[in-house]
């Protein structure tokens, strides 16, 4: 107890760079499963958003482009035959598809 107590006194931020370290690392263990997540929420987001910006509300294209732009980069593929959208951002993929005009908009089924 007493050779703990002296390596703190002795080495103050050195102890509290060690807390710090240990409670950073128990938040990212706490919170796994929702960061590992996040990166789909991004190019999800992105794809229904586009795609009801698009195909439910009739906007322009540029329109739509700055309505659903981020902080973080996205791409945006639109497919306005089979009125589809593809988003890309943070290395995920996600489809939006236009179903109808009482159903709008839905994102598709990731495929693994």
């Amino acid at each position: 107890m007493i050779a703990r107590k002296a390596f703190i006194l002795r080495r103050p931020f050195s102890s509290f760079g060690i807390v710090v370290v240990l409670i950073v690392a128990g938040l990212i263990w706490n919170w796994r499963v929702q960061l590992q997540v996040f990166p789909s929420i991004i190019s999800a987001y992105t794809a229904k958003e586009y795609c009801s910006c698009r195909f439910v509300m009739n906007n322009p294209a540029e329109y739509c482009r700055s309505y659903v732009k981020q902080w973080l980069p996205s791409t945006i593929n639109e497919d306005a035959l089979n009125k589809r959208v593809t988003a890309t951002g943070l290395g995920r993929e996600s489809t939006a598809q236009w179903e109808g005009p009482r159903q709008g908009c839905r994102l598709s089924s990731p495929v693994p």
